[in-house]
């Protein structure tokens, strides 16, 4: 289903959301109305029990009002981000993964991957969040409110992270993107 997590990486993000929860004073259910989980998979994911895919863990963190990473406990003073070892977070149909790199004072790094001819619909995410995203290999359709961008090899975009966006990749090779995810304008 959704993540593949090293070691208790799942038990950590589950102790996070119950820390974030509780410290905004929400129970299970007000959570879940406010956030569009269910209460049976928050509970599970607070228990260390769950898979959620990529769209849940966003949907948690916009109605938490907080940065991804914070969910998944990325920190620490030095830090490499291989390839082997990052959680990879996967769309509910598993043509795209994306593997949360690093975070800092308003920002994360994400590497992305999607699949040939594969497509992801990212819902809106909180006011305020900007992403910069750079095609690393291959080719990217990116369309944002309605309006249509292609992109090659090295080229980026930017745009408000606060509208409906999607991700395509045109071709028969695999695409992989770099990923900045800026909350400086919360």
């Amino acid at each position: 289903m959704g993540k593949d997590y090293p070691g208790d990486a799942g038990k950590k993000i589950g102790a996070n959301l119950r820390q974030f929860r509780l410290s905004k004073g929400l129970s299970i259910e007000v959570l879940a109305k406010q956030v569009g989980v269910s209460k049976l998979t928050l509970i599970k994911i607070e228990q260390g029990e769950a898979n959620p895919t990529l769209s849940v863990i966003w949907k948690i963190a916009s109605g938490l009002e907080i940065p991804i990473t914070s969910l998944l406990a990325i920190e620490s003073d030095v830090a490499v981000a291989r390839t082997t070892d990052g959680l990879k977070l996967k769309s509910s149909d598993e043509v795209f993964i994306a593997e949360p790199l690093f975070r800092s004072h308003g920002f994360e790094l994400y590497r992305g991957y999607l699949d040939p001819h594969g497509e992801y619909v990212s819902e809106a995410h909180q006011p305020g969040v900007m992403e910069f995203v750079t095609v690393m290999s291959g080719q990217l359709n990116v369309e944002v409110d309605g309006d249509s961008f292609h992109l090659e090899a090295y080229d980026s975009i930017r745009f408000k992270g606060d509208r409906l966006h999607k991700y395509a990749n045109p071709s028969s090779d695999l695409t992989i993107l770099h990923f900045v995810i800026s909350y400086n304008h919360l």
